[in-house]
């Protein structure tokens, strides 16, 4: 009996090592399953973001040419003014009088001028029959002569007191929209040297948006036009978009028309400027935004946006290698194409990237995994950026992160 215990046991035991073991069933953990897939590679158009703020084409201090007192106010405070719109009287009546005055002296002297032709040719003729002397002659020519100038004098005269009679009326310099008044009926205005200020008028339609750029940007793009990849702003209408604060699509699309002569040395940036349509006058002088400039065209491996992990500094990726093992991948992080995040160094074309199962808290880095294929689809309804140059042909569009503000590029 004892033996044939003995024997069972054994049998047993040997049944037990032979028997699959399965972690799980014991309590252990079990072997984490991740979705892999590998990164979408594409052909991408660079937007570059940057902040600045919106200028008025002209500026225009209105300023009285002649001096008196307002005499009347022709606008509202704020309105839209066109060129040539009367904005303030200054009382007429002075200069009326001076142009009164200014047009006798002219009556006077052109009758001296008569008097002094006739004078002059009946000398002409008593000269020939001796009856005067050619000193006599003389003397009435240099008369009729300074009588001609004192005649030009007066009619020069007559034409400034014309023109400051004219300047009683104080009128639009430029179309746009007029500041409030500075003084009211009644007041004394200067128009010499320190003349008065009246109002400011800006232009709005079109308007300018004005940024600062990076050193390392302008060369950057500098190069590209060198190559042949990117035309420089300065002689091309490269494309841009603008957004306001409180927008989150890039809806208002103009082009570049200025990059400055020199980067400031103390700063380490250069000016540049885009231009863009405000019929509506929408956009005001002095409003701050993001504008988006095209950077040329770069190829990009895209990945979902949540299969980054960000570790301090850094943004990660996690693969799957050859092994199954978890493997992390420090990455450059571009901005948005396709609903996807554009990943520019750091990830491979072949690399198996965990797009699912990152929330299982044992998959980590050098975790055994259990991969299942799966797929990076882009969104191609995703918002499109404005036609670039026909530089090279692109395939879709991407916009930067934000960079710092004041490091902008401008070329």
């Amino acid at each position: 009996m004892a033996a044939w215990l003995s024997a069972s046991l054994a049998a047993f035991a040997l049944a037990l090592l032979a028997w699959p073991y399965d972690a799980s069933s014991q309590g252990g953990p079990p072997m984490p399953v991740v979705t892999v897939a590998a990164p979408l590679a594409r052909r991408i158009v660079q937007w570059d973001e940057f902040t600045g703020r919106f200028e008025a084409v002209q500026r225009v201090e209105v300023r009285p040419r002649v001096s008196g007192y307002i005499a009347q106010i022709h606008f509202a405070d704020g309105a839209v003014v066109s060129k040539g719109d009367p904005l303030f009287t200054i009382d007429p009546r002075p200069y009326e009088i001076a142009v009164e005055q200014a047009r006798a002296d002219v009556m006077r002297t052109q009758a001296q001028v008569r008097q002094a032709a006739v004078d002059f040719a009946r000398a002409e003729e008593l000269v020939k029959t001796a009856t005067t002397t050619a000193r006599d002659l003389d003397q009435r020519r240099a008369t009729l002569e300074v009588d001609r100038a004192q005649e030009m004098s007066a009619e020069a005269s007559l034409r400034n007191a014309e023109l400051n009679l004219e300047w009683t009326r104080v009128v639009a310099p430029i179309s746009g929209r007029i500041s409030d008044r500075r003084v009211d009926v009644g007041n004394l205005v200067s128009g010499a040297g320190d003349a008065t200020l009246l109002t400011t008028i800006v232009s709005l339609d079109p308007i300018h948006f004005v940024f600062e750029g990076s050193e390392a940007d302008y060369i950057r793009y500098a190069r590209l036009n060198a190559s042949g990849q990117r035309q420089s702003s300065r002689i091309a209408h490269n494309p841009v978009q603008v957004r306001l604060a409180d927008e989150a699509e890039w809806t208002h699309t103009g082009s570049m028309n200025f990059v400055d002569n020199e980067v400031n040395a103390h700063s380490g940036t250069i000016r540049g400027r885009a231009v863009f349509d405000n019929r509506d006058y929408f956009f005001a002088p002095g409003t701050f935004g993001r504008l988006r400039l095209f950077g040329g065209y770069q190829d990009v491996l895209l990945v979902p946006d949540a299969a980054i992990v960000s570790d301090q500094a850094q943004k990660i990726l996690y693969t799957v290698s050859s092994d199954n093992k978890v493997t992390p991948k420090a990455i450059t992080a571009a901005g948005i194409a396709l609903g996807l995040r554009a990943v520019t160094g750091g990830l491979a074309p072949n690399d198996r990237v965990i797009i699912g199962g990152l929330a299982n808290p044992f998959v980590r880095p050098g975790a055994a995994v259990q991969p299942q294929p799966g797929e990076i689809k882009a969104v191609e309804s995703a918002p499109a950026a404005p036609e670039a140059p026909d530089v090279r042909p692109p395939a879709v569009t991407i916009s930067t992160q934000p960079k710092p503000a004041g490091k902008p590029a401008a070329n």
